[in-house]
């Protein structure tokens, strides 16, 4: 399985859309973060796609084509991925606590 994550541009935020009306690309696990739900400073919205490679490559034609923003490199997404970790498991921690 591969991902990636994009960085986009909070003007280009109705863009996302055309990731999510893929046929291909919808099918795959889409996250959507904004940089201060994720304590990153700045107005971006971070796009985290997991899935095939042939639905990342084509995710990532989708965005290069419409100039939505950028893909992260492994360094840059790196502390990306780890917020949202971070996120997950604490949304995790709070389920157990509520059902515990």
């Amino acid at each position: 399985m591969e991902h990636v994550i994009f960085e986009i541009n909070k003007e280009k935020e109705e863009g996302i859309n055309l990731l999510s009306k893929d046929d291909l690309v919808s099918r795959q696990s889409i996250m959507i973060r904004d940089a201060k739900s994720l304590g990153i400073e700045g107005d971006s919205i971070y796009v985290k796609i997991d899935g095939s490679e042939e639905a990342v490559k084509l995710a990532e034609k989708i965005v290069r084509e419409n100039e939505l923003g950028k893909k992260l490199s492994e360094e840059e997404a790196k502390p990306i991925m780890d917020k949202i970790k971070e996120e997950e498991e604490s949304a995790s921690e709070g389920m157990g606590f509520i059902f515990g």
